[in-house]
Protein backbone atom coordinates (compact mmCIF):
# COMPACT_ATOMS: atom_id res chain seq x y z
CA UNK A 1 0.00 0.00 0.00
CA UNK A 2 0.83 3.74 -0.97
CA UNK A 3 1.78 5.37 2.49
CA UNK A 4 3.10 9.05 3.63
CA UNK A 5 2.69 11.96 2.18
CA UNK A 6 2.60 10.78 -1.54
CA UNK A 7 -0.73 8.95 -0.65
CA UNK A 8 -2.51 12.07 1.14
CA UNK A 9 -1.27 14.09 -2.34
CA UNK A 10 -3.17 11.25 -4.16
CA UNK A 11 -6.47 11.35 -2.35
CA UNK A 12 -6.83 15.01 -2.86
CA UNK A 13 -5.95 15.08 -6.93
CA UNK A 14 -8.92 16.10 -9.36
CA UNK A 15 -10.97 12.76 -9.90
CA UNK A 16 -11.48 13.40 -13.94
CA UNK A 17 -9.54 13.03 -16.56
CA UNK A 18 -8.48 16.70 -18.24
CA UNK A 19 -8.80 17.78 -21.87
CA UNK A 20 -5.34 17.20 -22.35
CA UNK A 21 -2.47 14.38 -22.50
CA UNK A 22 -4.05 11.29 -23.13
CA UNK A 23 -4.93 11.47 -26.84
CA UNK A 24 -4.67 8.25 -28.62
CA UNK A 25 -1.45 8.91 -30.76
CA UNK A 26 0.26 5.91 -31.24
CA UNK A 27 4.35 6.89 -32.12
CA UNK A 28 6.61 7.49 -29.66
CA UNK A 29 10.35 8.22 -29.13
CA UNK A 30 11.31 5.38 -27.61
CA UNK A 31 14.88 4.52 -28.77
CA UNK A 32 15.87 0.86 -29.76
CA UNK A 33 18.23 -0.98 -27.42
CA UNK A 34 22.02 0.56 -27.71
CA UNK A 35 23.79 -1.49 -30.24
CA UNK A 36 27.54 -2.20 -29.72
CA UNK A 37 28.63 -1.07 -32.98
CA UNK A 38 26.60 0.11 -35.95
CA UNK A 39 29.49 1.83 -38.40
CA UNK A 40 32.36 0.03 -39.30
CA UNK A 41 35.59 0.43 -37.75
CA UNK A 42 37.99 2.81 -38.41
CA UNK A 43 41.59 2.59 -39.64
CA UNK A 44 44.88 4.33 -38.14
CA UNK A 45 44.42 6.88 -40.81
CA UNK A 46 41.35 9.24 -41.31
CA UNK A 47 38.50 7.71 -43.09
CA UNK A 48 34.95 7.49 -43.44
CA UNK A 49 32.17 5.33 -42.54
CA UNK A 50 30.45 2.79 -44.95
CA UNK A 51 27.28 3.95 -44.02
CA UNK A 52 26.92 7.84 -44.86
CA UNK A 53 23.90 8.26 -46.78
CA UNK A 54 24.07 7.94 -50.65
CA UNK A 55 24.16 10.73 -52.92
CA UNK A 56 21.88 11.13 -55.40
CA UNK A 57 24.14 13.08 -57.48
CA UNK A 58 27.96 13.54 -58.07
CA UNK A 59 29.29 17.35 -57.79
CA UNK A 60 31.60 17.88 -61.08
CA UNK A 61 35.51 17.73 -59.96
CA UNK A 62 37.18 21.15 -60.06
CA UNK A 63 39.93 21.54 -63.51
CA UNK A 64 43.08 20.34 -62.83
CA UNK A 65 45.28 22.55 -65.09
CA UNK A 66 44.40 26.20 -66.68
CA UNK A 67 43.38 26.54 -70.28
CA UNK A 68 46.44 26.42 -72.46
CA UNK A 69 48.10 30.11 -73.97
CA UNK A 70 50.36 30.81 -76.79
CA UNK A 71 53.10 32.73 -74.40
CA UNK A 72 53.54 36.52 -75.58
CA UNK A 73 56.54 37.71 -77.74
CA UNK A 74 59.07 40.15 -76.80
CA UNK A 75 62.05 41.83 -78.58
CA UNK A 76 65.31 41.93 -77.05
CA UNK A 77 65.96 45.21 -78.93
CA UNK A 78 68.79 44.38 -80.58
CA UNK A 79 66.64 42.98 -83.73
CA UNK A 80 67.55 39.42 -82.56
CA UNK A 81 65.33 36.47 -82.39
CA UNK A 82 62.65 37.26 -79.69
CA UNK A 83 62.45 35.93 -76.57
CA UNK A 84 60.02 33.61 -75.23
CA UNK A 85 58.38 33.97 -71.84
CA UNK A 86 56.61 30.92 -70.17
CA UNK A 87 54.08 31.66 -67.26
CA UNK A 88 53.44 28.76 -64.92
CA UNK A 89 49.98 29.41 -63.46
CA UNK A 90 50.05 26.04 -61.85
CA UNK A 91 49.96 27.90 -58.51
CA UNK A 92 47.15 30.47 -59.42
CA UNK A 93 43.42 29.43 -57.89
CA UNK A 94 41.17 27.74 -60.45
CA UNK A 95 37.63 28.53 -59.18
CA UNK A 96 35.21 25.46 -60.63
CA UNK A 97 32.63 27.12 -63.69
CA UNK A 98 30.11 29.30 -61.72
CA UNK A 99 26.50 27.40 -62.39
CA UNK A 100 23.66 29.64 -61.86
CA UNK A 101 21.07 26.80 -61.13
CA UNK A 102 19.31 27.19 -57.49
CA UNK A 103 21.23 25.13 -54.90
CA UNK A 104 18.92 22.48 -53.40
CA UNK A 105 20.27 22.65 -49.98
CA UNK A 106 19.13 24.05 -47.00
CA UNK A 107 19.96 26.79 -45.55
CA UNK A 108 21.26 24.58 -42.87
CA UNK A 109 23.02 22.87 -45.03
CA UNK A 110 24.95 25.00 -46.66
CA UNK A 111 25.67 26.83 -43.33
CA UNK A 112 27.05 23.58 -42.28
CA UNK A 113 29.16 23.37 -45.12
CA UNK A 114 30.47 27.03 -45.15
CA UNK A 115 31.72 25.98 -41.82
CA UNK A 116 33.78 22.78 -42.67
CA UNK A 117 34.97 24.64 -45.71
CA UNK A 118 36.71 27.72 -43.94
CA UNK A 119 38.03 25.83 -41.51
CA UNK A 120 39.36 23.56 -44.07
CA UNK A 121 38.39 20.35 -42.08
CA UNK A 122 35.90 18.33 -40.37
CA UNK A 123 33.75 19.95 -36.79
CA UNK A 124 33.35 17.41 -34.07
CA UNK A 125 29.61 15.54 -33.79
CA UNK A 126 28.77 17.84 -31.24
CA UNK A 127 28.84 21.00 -32.97
CA UNK A 128 27.10 19.07 -35.78
CA UNK A 129 24.29 18.39 -33.64
CA UNK A 130 24.40 22.03 -31.72
CA UNK A 131 23.98 23.40 -34.87
CA UNK A 132 21.34 21.10 -36.44
CA UNK A 133 19.02 21.19 -33.20
CA UNK A 134 19.74 24.96 -31.96
CA UNK A 135 20.92 27.15 -35.10
CA UNK A 136 19.19 30.41 -34.59
CA UNK A 137 17.86 30.79 -37.52
CA UNK A 138 16.68 26.67 -38.68
CA UNK A 139 17.57 24.90 -36.12
CA UNK A 140 15.32 21.87 -35.76
CA UNK A 141 13.85 23.02 -32.45
CA UNK A 142 13.38 26.92 -33.33
CA UNK A 143 10.89 27.55 -35.68
CA UNK A 144 8.43 24.49 -35.12
CA UNK A 145 6.13 22.13 -32.88
CA UNK A 146 7.73 18.98 -33.22
CA UNK A 147 5.84 17.30 -30.35
CA UNK A 148 2.96 15.22 -30.52
CA UNK A 149 1.43 13.08 -33.28
CA UNK A 150 1.60 15.66 -35.56
CA UNK A 151 5.57 16.44 -35.25
CA UNK A 152 8.14 14.01 -35.10
CA UNK A 153 8.01 12.14 -31.82
CA UNK A 154 5.55 12.32 -28.56
CA UNK A 155 6.63 12.13 -25.44
CA UNK A 156 5.20 10.92 -22.15
CA UNK A 157 3.70 14.02 -21.14
CA UNK A 158 1.78 14.34 -24.52
CA UNK A 159 0.77 10.35 -23.60
CA UNK A 160 -1.20 10.97 -20.59
CA UNK A 161 -2.37 13.28 -17.62
CA UNK A 162 -1.25 10.89 -15.11
CA UNK A 163 2.99 12.23 -15.77
CA UNK A 164 2.85 15.49 -15.23
CA UNK A 165 0.27 14.71 -11.81
CA UNK A 166 2.76 12.13 -10.74
CA UNK A 167 5.82 14.80 -11.36
CA UNK A 168 3.38 17.12 -9.05
CA UNK A 169 3.01 14.90 -6.29
CA UNK A 170 6.77 14.58 -6.21
CA UNK A 171 7.76 18.57 -6.67
CA UNK A 172 5.05 18.52 -3.28
CA UNK A 173 6.24 16.10 -0.98
CA UNK A 174 9.75 18.06 -2.06
CA UNK A 175 8.58 21.21 -1.03
CA UNK A 176 6.80 19.80 2.19
CA UNK A 177 10.44 18.14 3.20
CA UNK A 178 12.20 21.54 2.89
CA UNK A 179 9.87 23.53 5.01
CA UNK A 180 7.30 24.73 2.99
CA UNK A 181 9.17 28.00 1.95
CA UNK A 182 6.84 30.57 0.81
CA UNK A 183 8.49 31.29 -2.10
CA UNK A 184 9.90 28.45 -4.67
CA UNK A 185 11.63 28.79 -8.13
CA UNK A 186 9.86 26.03 -10.16
CA UNK A 187 12.43 25.58 -13.19
CA UNK A 188 11.67 23.39 -16.19
CA UNK A 189 14.79 22.67 -19.00
CA UNK A 190 12.92 22.38 -22.10
CA UNK A 191 9.49 22.37 -21.27
CA UNK A 192 8.58 20.77 -24.72
CA UNK A 193 4.40 22.29 -25.05
CA UNK A 194 4.11 22.62 -21.48
CA UNK A 195 1.90 19.94 -21.03
CA UNK A 196 3.94 18.54 -18.38
CA UNK A 197 3.68 21.46 -16.46
CA UNK A 198 -0.10 22.39 -17.02
CA UNK A 199 -1.07 18.66 -15.64
CA UNK A 200 1.35 19.71 -12.58
CA UNK A 201 -0.39 22.99 -12.10
CA UNK A 202 -4.05 21.51 -12.74
CA UNK A 203 -3.12 18.16 -10.35
CA UNK A 204 -2.33 21.15 -7.43
CA UNK A 205 -4.51 23.27 -7.88
CA UNK A 206 -6.01 21.72 -4.20
CA UNK A 207 -2.66 22.76 -2.73
CA UNK A 208 -3.38 26.48 -2.41
CA UNK A 209 -0.11 27.03 -0.13
CA UNK A 210 2.03 25.48 -2.90
CA UNK A 211 0.88 27.08 -6.02
CA UNK A 212 0.86 30.42 -4.22
CA UNK A 213 4.43 29.83 -3.62
CA UNK A 214 5.50 29.33 -6.66
CA UNK A 215 7.48 31.37 -9.63
CA UNK A 216 7.61 29.63 -13.21
CA UNK A 217 11.04 30.14 -14.71
CA UNK A 218 10.99 28.13 -18.21
CA UNK A 219 14.16 27.52 -19.43
CA UNK A 220 13.25 27.57 -23.76
CA UNK A 221 15.54 28.80 -26.22
CA UNK A 222 13.02 28.27 -29.15
CA UNK A 223 10.31 31.30 -30.01
CA UNK A 224 7.63 29.23 -31.89
CA UNK A 225 7.56 26.68 -28.47
CA UNK A 226 7.46 30.02 -26.13
CA UNK A 227 4.59 30.98 -27.85
CA UNK A 228 2.88 27.17 -27.56
CA UNK A 229 4.12 27.22 -24.08
CA UNK A 230 2.13 30.24 -23.10
CA UNK A 231 -1.10 28.77 -24.27
CA UNK A 232 -0.82 25.76 -22.57
CA UNK A 233 -0.38 27.52 -19.19
CA UNK A 234 -3.13 29.75 -20.31
CA UNK A 235 -0.70 32.84 -19.56
CA UNK A 236 -2.10 36.34 -19.55
CA UNK A 237 0.20 39.61 -19.20
CA UNK A 238 -0.49 41.77 -16.63
CA UNK A 239 0.29 45.17 -15.85
CA UNK A 240 2.69 46.37 -13.30
CA UNK A 241 4.45 49.54 -11.93
CA UNK A 242 7.82 48.87 -14.14
CA UNK A 243 5.76 47.65 -17.12
CA UNK A 244 4.45 44.09 -16.99
CA UNK A 245 4.44 40.76 -15.88
CA UNK A 246 3.02 37.12 -17.37
CA UNK A 247 0.83 34.72 -14.79
CA UNK A 248 -0.77 31.66 -15.25
CA UNK A 249 -4.31 31.37 -14.97
CA UNK A 250 -3.84 27.92 -13.65
CA UNK A 251 -2.37 29.01 -10.77
CA UNK A 252 -1.99 32.59 -10.25
CA UNK A 253 1.71 31.94 -11.02
CA UNK A 254 4.12 34.44 -12.71
CA UNK A 255 5.83 32.84 -15.46
CA UNK A 256 9.25 33.96 -17.16
CA UNK A 257 11.42 32.82 -19.56
CA UNK A 258 15.16 32.53 -20.48
CA UNK A 259 17.66 31.10 -22.52
CA UNK A 260 19.60 29.02 -19.71
CA UNK A 261 19.42 28.18 -16.38
CA UNK A 262 22.09 30.54 -15.89
CA UNK A 263 19.90 33.47 -16.37
CA UNK A 264 16.74 32.02 -13.67
CA UNK A 265 17.38 34.37 -10.64
CA UNK A 266 18.40 32.49 -7.68
CA UNK A 267 18.05 33.28 -3.96
CA UNK A 268 15.10 30.50 -3.25
CA UNK A 269 14.95 27.13 -2.90
CA UNK A 270 14.33 25.59 -6.14
CA UNK A 271 12.72 22.26 -7.70
CA UNK A 272 14.46 21.55 -11.40
CA UNK A 273 12.58 19.28 -13.25
CA UNK A 274 14.37 18.07 -16.36
CA UNK A 275 12.21 15.88 -18.42
CA UNK A 276 13.63 14.75 -21.89
CA UNK A 277 16.05 17.45 -21.53
CA UNK A 278 19.44 15.92 -21.04
CA UNK A 279 19.39 13.85 -24.21
CA UNK A 280 19.02 16.56 -26.29
CA UNK A 281 22.56 18.06 -25.01
CA UNK A 282 25.38 17.72 -27.77
CA UNK A 283 27.66 14.98 -27.36
CA UNK A 284 31.18 13.96 -28.18
CA UNK A 285 31.68 10.36 -30.01
CA UNK A 286 35.08 8.63 -29.08
CA UNK A 287 36.56 5.31 -31.32
CA UNK A 288 39.41 3.04 -30.06
CA UNK A 289 41.79 2.97 -32.62
CA UNK A 290 44.77 2.01 -33.21
CA UNK A 291 46.86 4.97 -31.76
CA UNK A 292 44.06 5.07 -28.83
CA UNK A 293 40.91 7.13 -28.54
CA UNK A 294 40.11 9.06 -31.69
CA UNK A 295 37.06 11.75 -32.01
CA UNK A 296 34.71 11.12 -34.51
CA UNK A 297 34.08 14.13 -37.00
CA UNK A 298 31.50 15.26 -39.43
CA UNK A 299 33.51 15.95 -42.95
CA UNK A 300 32.30 16.68 -46.32
CA UNK A 301 33.33 13.91 -49.35
CA UNK A 302 34.30 14.64 -52.76
CA UNK A 303 30.41 14.86 -53.61
CA UNK A 304 29.71 17.54 -51.07
CA UNK A 305 27.38 15.18 -49.18
CA UNK A 306 28.62 14.87 -45.18
CA UNK A 307 30.16 11.78 -44.21
CA UNK A 308 31.81 10.37 -40.87
CA UNK A 309 35.46 10.84 -40.36
CA UNK A 310 38.18 9.97 -37.66
CA UNK A 311 39.87 13.09 -36.33
CA UNK A 312 43.90 12.33 -37.68
CA UNK A 313 45.35 14.65 -33.99
CA UNK A 314 44.03 14.77 -30.94
CA UNK A 315 40.89 17.20 -29.98
CA UNK A 316 40.38 19.64 -26.96
CA UNK A 317 37.10 17.41 -25.97
CA UNK A 318 39.55 14.34 -24.75
CA UNK A 319 40.21 16.26 -21.49
CA UNK A 320 36.45 15.27 -21.28
CA UNK A 321 36.80 11.77 -22.63
CA UNK A 322 39.96 11.01 -20.09
CA UNK A 323 37.50 13.17 -17.00
CA UNK A 324 35.02 10.20 -18.12
CA UNK A 325 36.86 7.22 -18.02
CA UNK A 326 38.43 8.30 -14.81
CA UNK A 327 34.69 7.69 -13.42
CA UNK A 328 34.92 3.90 -15.08
CA UNK A 329 36.59 0.90 -13.92
CA UNK A 330 39.11 -1.04 -15.97
CA UNK A 331 36.39 -3.63 -16.42
CA UNK A 332 33.99 -1.28 -17.90
CA UNK A 333 36.43 0.09 -20.51
CA UNK A 334 37.73 -2.68 -22.02
CA UNK A 335 33.95 -3.69 -23.17
CA UNK A 336 33.61 -0.63 -25.29
CA UNK A 337 34.90 0.26 -29.03
CA UNK A 338 33.28 3.35 -29.01
CA UNK A 339 32.15 5.97 -26.03
CA UNK A 340 29.89 9.23 -25.82
CA UNK A 341 30.68 12.49 -23.79
CA UNK A 342 28.63 15.02 -23.43
CA UNK A 343 30.40 18.36 -21.83
CA UNK A 344 27.43 20.09 -21.52
CA UNK A 345 25.46 18.11 -19.26
CA UNK A 346 28.91 18.19 -17.20
CA UNK A 347 28.64 21.51 -17.07
CA UNK A 348 24.98 21.52 -16.32
CA UNK A 349 24.63 19.45 -13.73
CA UNK A 350 27.42 21.22 -11.74
CA UNK A 351 25.36 24.46 -12.63
CA UNK A 352 22.20 22.36 -10.89
CA UNK A 353 24.41 20.97 -7.94
CA UNK A 354 25.59 24.83 -7.24
CA UNK A 355 22.45 26.26 -7.14
CA UNK A 356 20.71 23.51 -4.85
CA UNK A 357 23.68 24.09 -2.59
CA UNK A 358 23.63 27.26 -1.93
CA UNK A 359 19.40 27.60 -2.28
CA UNK A 360 17.94 24.44 -1.43
CA UNK A 361 15.74 22.24 -3.09
CA UNK A 362 16.19 19.54 -5.70
CA UNK A 363 15.78 18.49 -8.98
CA UNK A 364 14.51 15.88 -11.26
CA UNK A 365 16.37 14.16 -14.05
CA UNK A 366 13.77 11.39 -16.05
CA UNK A 367 15.29 10.64 -19.33
CA UNK A 368 16.21 7.65 -21.57
CA UNK A 369 19.74 6.43 -21.21
CA UNK A 370 22.12 4.10 -18.53
CA UNK A 371 23.55 4.11 -15.47
CA UNK A 372 27.15 3.54 -16.95
CA UNK A 373 28.94 4.38 -20.20
CA UNK A 374 27.34 5.39 -23.18
CA UNK A 375 28.66 3.52 -26.50
CA UNK A 376 27.12 4.53 -29.37
CA UNK A 377 23.71 5.58 -29.03
CA UNK A 378 23.22 9.17 -31.03
CA UNK A 379 20.03 8.53 -33.51
CA UNK A 380 17.56 10.81 -35.94
CA UNK A 381 13.91 10.72 -35.44
CA UNK A 382 11.91 12.42 -38.47
CA UNK A 383 8.33 11.99 -38.14
CA UNK A 384 7.97 8.90 -35.68
CA UNK A 385 10.87 7.10 -37.98
CA UNK A 386 14.30 6.59 -37.19
CA UNK A 387 16.94 7.89 -40.18
CA UNK A 388 20.43 8.47 -41.01
CA UNK A 389 22.25 11.06 -38.50
CA UNK A 390 23.53 13.26 -41.59
CA UNK A 391 20.29 12.85 -43.60
CA UNK A 392 19.07 16.92 -44.50
CA UNK A 393 20.38 18.22 -41.35
CA UNK A 394 17.62 20.18 -39.54
CA UNK A 395 15.01 18.26 -40.81
CA UNK A 396 15.19 15.57 -37.82
CA UNK A 397 15.31 15.19 -34.24
CA UNK A 398 18.78 14.04 -32.94
CA UNK A 399 19.07 12.89 -29.33
CA UNK A 400 21.34 10.38 -27.66
CA UNK A 401 21.16 8.22 -24.57
CA UNK A 402 22.03 10.06 -21.20
CA UNK A 403 24.67 9.14 -19.06
CA UNK A 404 23.28 9.10 -16.23
CA UNK A 405 26.62 7.95 -13.84
CA UNK A 406 28.18 10.83 -15.79
CA UNK A 407 25.68 13.06 -14.06
CA UNK A 408 25.80 11.24 -10.53
CA UNK A 409 29.78 11.91 -10.56
CA UNK A 410 29.20 15.75 -11.73
CA UNK A 411 27.08 16.83 -8.94
CA UNK A 412 28.66 15.18 -6.43
CA UNK A 413 32.66 16.94 -7.39
CA UNK A 414 30.54 19.99 -7.78
CA UNK A 415 29.28 20.03 -4.30
CA UNK A 416 29.35 18.59 -0.61
CA UNK A 417 26.00 19.74 -0.15
CA UNK A 418 24.14 17.64 -2.17
CA UNK A 419 23.15 14.03 -2.58
CA UNK A 420 22.00 12.07 -5.52
CA UNK A 421 19.59 9.13 -5.54
CA UNK A 422 18.52 6.46 -8.11
CA UNK A 423 18.52 6.01 -11.14
CA UNK A 424 15.32 3.79 -11.26
CA UNK A 425 13.60 2.97 -13.99
CA UNK A 426 10.31 5.28 -14.68
CA UNK A 427 8.22 2.47 -14.17
CA UNK A 428 9.05 2.02 -10.18
CA UNK A 429 9.11 5.85 -10.37
CA UNK A 430 5.83 6.18 -10.85
CA UNK A 431 4.63 3.50 -8.76
CA UNK A 432 6.47 4.72 -6.23
CA UNK A 433 4.24 7.75 -6.60
CA UNK A 434 1.19 5.97 -7.20
CA UNK A 435 -0.09 6.03 -10.11
CA UNK A 436 -1.90 2.56 -10.04
CA UNK A 437 -4.36 4.47 -7.85
CA UNK A 438 -4.43 7.43 -10.01
CA UNK A 439 -5.46 5.33 -12.77
CA UNK A 440 -8.07 3.54 -10.87
CA UNK A 441 -9.44 6.64 -9.68
CA UNK A 442 -9.43 8.42 -13.48
CA UNK A 443 -11.50 5.19 -14.73
CA UNK A 444 -14.53 5.73 -12.16
CA UNK A 445 -15.26 9.10 -14.03
CA UNK A 446 -14.57 9.10 -17.73
CA UNK A 447 -16.30 7.31 -21.09
CA UNK A 448 -15.66 4.52 -22.47
CA UNK A 449 -13.43 6.54 -24.90
CA UNK A 450 -11.30 7.94 -22.68
CA UNK A 451 -10.45 4.69 -20.49
CA UNK A 452 -9.00 3.34 -23.36
CA UNK A 453 -6.66 6.16 -23.74
CA UNK A 454 -6.42 6.13 -20.06
CA UNK A 455 -5.45 2.55 -20.16
CA UNK A 456 -3.05 2.57 -23.57
CA UNK A 457 -1.38 5.67 -21.84
CA UNK A 458 -0.99 4.14 -18.32
CA UNK A 459 1.46 0.56 -20.06
CA UNK A 460 2.90 3.29 -22.23
CA UNK A 461 4.30 5.30 -18.95
CA UNK A 462 5.24 1.97 -17.08
CA UNK A 463 4.84 -1.20 -19.24
CA UNK A 464 8.05 -2.93 -20.77
CA UNK A 465 7.46 -4.26 -24.35
CA UNK A 466 4.13 -4.24 -26.52
CA UNK A 467 0.42 -4.07 -23.95
CA UNK A 468 -1.20 -7.61 -23.69
CA UNK A 469 -4.48 -6.11 -23.82
CA UNK A 470 -4.03 -4.53 -27.05
CA UNK A 471 -6.75 -6.01 -29.60
CA UNK A 472 -6.25 -2.88 -32.80
CA UNK A 473 -3.49 -2.88 -35.39
CA UNK A 474 -0.26 -4.20 -34.73
CA UNK A 475 1.51 -1.53 -35.75
CA UNK A 476 -0.35 0.46 -33.59
CA UNK A 477 0.06 -1.19 -30.47
CA UNK A 478 1.37 0.73 -27.33
CA UNK A 479 5.08 0.09 -26.46
CA UNK A 480 5.93 0.85 -22.86
CA UNK A 481 8.72 2.92 -22.25
CA UNK A 482 8.55 2.39 -18.46
CA UNK A 483 12.17 0.57 -18.33
CA UNK A 484 13.89 2.08 -20.77
CA UNK A 485 13.25 5.38 -19.40
CA UNK A 486 15.43 6.86 -16.01
CA UNK A 487 14.16 8.84 -12.85
CA UNK A 488 17.27 10.33 -10.58
CA UNK A 489 17.05 12.98 -8.29
CA UNK A 490 19.34 15.24 -6.69
CA UNK A 491 18.75 17.18 -3.48
CA UNK A 492 20.39 19.11 -0.73
CA UNK A 493 21.57 17.19 2.00
CA UNK A 494 19.82 19.10 4.64
CA UNK A 495 16.14 17.66 3.22
CA UNK A 496 16.91 14.02 3.56
CA UNK A 497 16.23 11.31 0.97
CA UNK A 498 13.36 12.47 -1.38
CA UNK A 499 10.19 10.67 -2.52
CA UNK A 500 10.42 7.52 -3.78
CA UNK A 501 13.96 7.14 -3.36
CA UNK A 502 14.00 5.87 0.33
Amino acid sequence: MLRGPAAALLRRLAPQVSGGGCGGATHRRVPPPIASSLLARFSSAPTTFSSSPPSSSSAAGRDEAADEEEPPEISNGDGGAPLSIAVDRSGLYNPPEHSHEPSSDSELVKHLKSIIKFRSGPISVAEYMEEVLTNPQSGFYINRDVFGERGDFITSPEVSQMFGEMIGVWAICLWEQMGRPEKVNLIELGPGRGTLLADLLRGSAKFVNFTKALNINLVECSPALQKIQYNTLKCEDEPVDDGKRTVSKLCGAPVCWHASLEQVPSGSPTIIIAHEFYDALPIHQFQKASRGWSEKMVDLAEDSSFRFVLSPHPTASLLYLSKRCGWASSEELEKVEHIEVCPKAMELTEQIADRISSDGGGALIIDYGKDGIVSDSLQAIRKHKFVHILDDPGSADLSAYVDFASIRHSALEASDDVSVHGPMTQSQFLGSLGINFRVEALLQNCTEEQAESLRTGYWRLVGDGEAPFWEGPEDQAPIGMGTRYLAMAIVNKKQGTPVPFE
